[in-house]
């Protein structure tokens, strides 16, 4: 139901069919949006958001902050930067009601509401009207139509002003693609894919990140031990950057840990078959909507050793790989997530920045900061992550350039 009403009739990378038209959008995305010369160009503004949200830490001394609050800021903005080139909350907005209210409204555009999935599974529940799912749904599309076509539009103004075709974010390069292919890179298409971007690169990154951070609050040791990495590579001469993460390899085995553990969306996107098959011994007819456990996958006693625990140091030197299927946060094969690397590289830059600016302390007790989430759809915490932080020391240099 939610393929029928929010993906502009299949047209979105995710839901499209395999053939011709699914492989130019894998194409789009592998060429024009995650290459890693995209990335590096957008590193810029990853390393921009990252300051916006250490300076709102510093000013808010040794109290209690909404980390939960904060994570989402920095997720949004970076993801509406990179679409439209602006960003969803002003850094002067962030610690007032208006920020809260800026970032309310957008969440509730480019929410995942999946809920209707009960429609899927039962049709009959979808032919009655089911709690009005579907007119929600409807009303939702045409709240994020609106939204899109005023971004779209925007932008188009901006283009015209300086009279000539730029490539500086998301919405320009497709305006540029579609003056070459009217046919294919229709509004609906540019629209589907907009779409996708906040969907599926907003939420999910601002839930690993909070997990994370949990994880390290109830880990000193393992805190101390990321904080001794970066102390030790690069140094307190310069803020973290893009560049600086491939020389941290425990702070990527911090983020795979807390993947396995708490991977945002534990059930995976829905698949399709579209054949018979057999899959663990069972009998999947074609036509058939099966669903990926990967939550029950990453805890597999069989598979990983005490897999409960938060072990970073099991993912040093492993080579994923060569490890089949027990790792799949990003799903695998043919529709496995593109944006896989933008969205470590966006969790890896702020929490190493938040490690090596600030001591941290927790606010709740280890039992109510684990292992409490309230969906099984998107594994947002129970309860918003808060925790009191102090700027360190050795980067008080380093704080005084923000």
């Amino acid at each position: 139901m939610a393929g029928d009403r929010l993906t502009y009739n299949y047209t979105a990378y995710v839901w499209a069919p395999y053939g011709d038209f699914w492989r130019s959008l894998r194409k789009l995305s592998v060429v024009e949006l995650f290459s890693s010369h995209s990335l590096q160009k957008s590193a810029k503004i990853r390393e921009e958001e990252t300051r916006k949200i250490l300076r709102v830490l510093n000013n808010s001394g040794a109290r209690k902050v909404d980390l939960n609050y904060l994570v989402s800021i920095y997720s949004f903005n970076h993801m509406m930067r990179a679409v439209a080139g602006k960003s969803c909350v002003a850094e002067e907005d962030i610690g007032g009601e208006m920020g809260k209210e800026k970032l309310k409204r957008i969440r509730g555009i480019f929410s995942a509401s999946l809920s209707q999935g009960m429609c899927d599974f039962f049709p009959v529940l979808r032919w009655i009207g089911y709690k009005g799912l579907e007119k929600n749904l409807i009303s939702l599309h045409k709240k994020r139509d609106e939204f899109l076509q005023d971004l779209i539009d925007e932008v188009k103004g901006k283009t015209d002003v300086f009279g000539e075709k730029r490539k500086n974010n998301l919405i320009e390069t497709l305006m540029s693609l579609q003056v070459s292919e009217p046919e294919f890179y229709t509004d609906d298409v540019i629209k589907s894919i907009i779409v996708l971007m906040f969907v599926a690169g907003t939420e999910t990154t601002a839930v690993t990140m909070e997990w994370a951070m949990s994880l390290l609050l109830t880990h000193p040791n393992e805190l101390h031990k990321l904080r001794q990495e970066i102390d030790d590579n690069p140094g307190h001469d310069h803020f973290l950057n893009d560049s600086d993460l491939a020389k941290l390899p425990f702070l990527r085995c911090v983020i795979n840990e807390t993947l396995r553990l708490y991977p945002p969306v534990p059930l995976l996107l829905p698949h399709y078959s579209s054949e018979n098959c057999t899959l663990a011994g069972y009998h999947i007819p074609k036509g058939t909507i099966a669903l990926v456990n990967a939550w029950t996958m990453h805890r597999d006693p069989k598979v990983w050793d005490e897999p409960n625990k938060f072990n970073p140091e099991r993912f040093r030197g492993m080579e994923m790989e060569k490890e089949g299927y027990k790792f799949v946060p990003f799903g695998m094969g043919r529709r496995a997530c593109p944006g896989a690397g933008m969205g470590l590289r966006t969790v890896s830059l702020a929490l190493g920045a938040f490690v090596q600016c600030f001591e941290w302390e927790k606010v709740l007790e280890h039992d109510e900061m684990e292992g409490q989430y309230d969906s099984v759809v998107m594994l947002h915490k129970a309860k918003p992550l808060e925790a009191v932080c102090v700027p360190r020391g050795r980067a008080a240099d380093l704080l005084l350039q923000l």
